[in-house]
């Protein structure tokens, strides 16, 4: 019984500070999103996973850091309580999402792996020299220029876009997709499946997934634009001309891949006004502020950890925090 009631109130408190971070994250970036539309997009990128990836790092280390180690210290192994049904269904909705996000991270790396092999057989390898990952040529009905993979990317382009686009439009294409690869962004986007996994039964985190995604794909058409006004029309133009091609109906959902153009295809008026107006001057507002937003959450995370790692070198504070233990679980008896 003792180590059952462990790992409930473990499996319990992650789920809860899981929760409670998570809905503060969220009234968070409702506060900073009217604001946040003149940052730059890669701020609000960095931002959004920033805000979205928070809570669990938090609930993790006070669990493993604080509650853990004040439950093994204080708690008397031979008179521990028994787990009490409430108790008991917490800690198996939060072993749940745990196991959801194991098993869907496990299933996109095998549905990578599967998608890769395929279109390989039907690809021939492409010499390209804006980009340093293997690039292939792609026989497919989908519009597709996407970077599959996330610690093994790899660029597909559809064979039927080199004739549809012009050289310089092709060019801004891989450069958005450049974009993608210089901000790891299919690591982050696995990693922010595994946190909307994790938490389930709390809605709050799916806003903050659709903003990253979109203002990721913003950042990587600002990465492209940077090399100037005239990449940025190119791939306004590139945008265009393959949201026409999409087949009806057709929705480009796949695992571990940054597309050029996602499963938003309404989006792309939105994106093709941002590079017209970088095409012609206007920047979006470079402030100090909105910079140093992403930092000071890294930063408070680093000392939430050290915070944690003190705390949990106090003897006298890990019996407060068993004693608070003590109160849980007589609440949910």
């Amino acid at each position: 019984m003792y180590e059952l009631l462990g790992i409930s109130l473990a499996l319990t408190g992650l789920l809860t500070l899981n929760a409670f971070a998570s809905s503060l994250a969220a009234m968070l970036w409702r506060i900073l999103q009217t604001r946040a539309q003149s940052w730059p997009a890669v701020i609000r990128a960095q931002l959004l996973f920033a805000l979205r990836v928070f809570p669990g790092a938090v609930a993790i280390i006070c669990v493993m850091t604080l509650f853990v180690p004040a439950y093994i210290a204080h708690e008397p192994r031979h008179a521990a309580e028994d787990v009490s049904l409430q108790l008991a269904l917490l800690a198996t909705v939060s072993a749940a999402g745990l196991s959801l996000a194991v098993w869907r991270g496990v299933a996109a790396w095998m549905a990578t792996r599967k998608l890769i092999s395929a279109w390989l057989r039907n690809s021939t390898p492409l010499a390209l020299e804006q980009i340093s990952i293997p690039a292939y040529r792609l026989r497919h009905p989908f519009p597709v220029i996407a970077v599959v993979g996330t610690f093994r990317p790899r660029l597909f382009i559809a064979d039927h876009l080199f004739a549809s686009l012009s050289r310089e439009e092709m060019a801004a294409a891989i450069a958005h997709e450049c974009g993608h690869l210089a901000a790891r962004d299919n690591l982050k986007r696995a990693l922010l499946r595994s946190c909307r996994d994790v938490l389930t039964i709390v809605p709050c985190g799916r806003l903050l997934d659709r903003e990253w995604a979109a203002a990721s794909e913003a950042a990587a058409d600002e990465y492209a634009a940077r090399n100037g006004g005239e990449v940025a029309l190119d791939l306004a133009a590139a945008l265009v001309k393959i949201a026409r091609l999409v087949p009806a109906g057709a929705r480009p959902v796949m695992p571990a891949s940054a597309l050029l153009i996602g499963e938003d295809v309404s989006g792309i008026a939105y994106r093709v006004k941002l590079l017209a107006g970088l095409a012609t001057g206007e920047r979006l507002r470079q402030e100090i502020m909105p910079s140093a937003i992403p930092a000071s959450l890294w930063f408070s995370f680093g000392a939430l950890l050290a915070t944690a790692l003190l705390i949990a070198m106090n003897s006298h504070s890990l019996f407060t925090i068993h004693r608070l233990l003590e109160v849980l679980v007589s609440t949910l008896q």
